[in-house]
């Protein structure tokens, strides 16, 4: 279902010589993501939600701003979001799409927008296609990438002495690339990758998938998948006894909706990696606070906590860009900010390839004695700046990236 929202800032006192000037141009944005399927829960309504207060914070600043914001339910399917997107390009005067979970479903939008020179802000996608072979000068892909959760967790795992890995896998965009992106990193610190196993998407039973795995007698299995089939997986995983008989869970996309709706004493021990925590500092608590408010007491994931920076920093770039018409003229303003203190990412910039690069943590989910109440749920355990939180531009260029000179 379409939402439409207007969020306006109050008019000055109309005078004859304001009367002769061109009125600003419309900013429209759509927040296109998943709103009852399986990541509904680390985006959704909550992702509506935060780029309504960014827009909110932007019109404190700039009360003369047209913003309107409109939201729409892509089902995590590629064609119905290709389809909105185009649909809202050409004929609803949406300037911008942001979220758009599933990479597929991203991918396509970023293939959309780049047709129509509007601007794709990818805050709740995974594949670094996105910044690779995919990449185009519409596109800024904002939060978390399958190459961060790669190189953050299966680093720090092999580390440790995990090193022979079993991959039960999501049979599409993401869950293709963060399996063989972790697969590198195992291998290139001296692991090994003994099997894997693809499921479709949104799968109930993964009792023959973690068969598999538990024969293996793979140190560590690998999830590489996300939402709700990550949350069955580890739910699953200890009827079967995996963790209890020896074996490592990595979840290779964990968010703090998992781990709510696994509960502690289930998730605890999980080592992750995350883009934002709403308990780093006074100005994410601060967020976390107001966002908290409008949704019932959950607070906000790092997607979430994307679509409200990368928000910000769209309509900054219109303003400095001088309109929302020429959308690979906004993206360029993004990356000509330079790096920035963005207020819940911290030290930020926008490189050519379309990433944005901040700081990256690595994550263990606390022991239920460890917590002081509802959502403390992470202990940071290192910061990742930011030179090192992304793939090289020369890595990006060797993806595929046309960008990267």
């Amino acid at each position: 279902m379409l939402k439409r929202y207007l969020i306006a800032g109050s008019m000055l006192a109309m005078t004859q010589a304001s009367l002769a000037q061109t009125p600003p141009v419309p900013i429209k944005i759509g927040v296109l993501t998943d709103m009852g399927g399986l990541y509904s829960d680390f985006s959704g309504q909550g992702s509506v939600e935060a780029t309504k207060l960014a827009i909110e914070d932007h019109l404190k600043i700039n009360p003369g701003a047209r913003i309107e914001i409109i939201s729409a339910d892509h089902q995590n399917k590629p064609d119905v979001a290709a389809g909105i997107a185009r649909k809202w390009f050409d004929t609803e005067g949406v300037t911008a799409i942001v979220d758009v979970t599933a990479s597929s479903a991203a991918l396509a939008v970023s293939n959309v927008a780049k047709e129509k020179n509007k601007v794709f802000l990818a805050t709740n996608a995974g594949s670094s296609d996105l910044t690779g072979k995919a990449c185009n000068a519409n596109t800024v892909h904002w939060t978390y990438d399958s190459w961060g959760f790669a190189n953050g967790t299966a680093t720090s795992l092999v580390k440790q002495g995990f090193d022979s890995w079993y991959f039960i896998t999501v049979d599409y965009a993401y869950g293709h690339a963060v399996e063989g992106e972790a697969s590198n990193v195992v291998k290139a610190a001296g692991g090994r990758v003994v099997g894997s196993a693809r499921h479709p998407l949104n799968t109930p039973d993964f009792s023959s998938f973690l068969l598999q795995a538990q024969a293996s007698k793979a140190k560590t299995v690998g999830l590489a998948n996300a939402g709700g089939d990550t949350i069955n997986s580890i739910k699953q995983a200890a009827e079967f006894g995996l963790v209890a008989n020896g074996q490592k869970l990595a979840g290779l996309a964990i968010f703090l909706t998992d781990v709510h709706s696994l509960g502690l004493e289930a998730a605890q021990g999980l080592t992750l990696t995350t883009w934002f925590y709403w308990d780093l500092n006074d100005t994410t608590r601060a967020f976390a606070k107001r966002f908290a408010a409008r949704r019932d007491g959950r607070h906000p994931t790092m997607g979430q906590a994307g679509d409200y920076s990368a928000t910000l920093l769209y309509l900054d770039a219109v303003k400095a860009a001088g309109g929302a018409g020429d959308g690979a003229k906004v993206v360029k303003a993004m990356r000509d900010k330079g790096e920035y203190e963005d207020p819940l990412f911290g030290r930020t910039h926008v490189r050519i390839d379309g990433r944005a690069v901040h700081p990256m943590y690595l994550a263990e989910v606390k022991k239920p004695s460890e917590s002081k109440g509802p959502w403390d749920y992470y202990k940071i355990l290192t910061t990742i700046p930011p030179e090192q939180a992304s793939r090289s531009l020369a890595e990006s260029k060797a993806a595929g990236c046309a960008l990267v000179p």
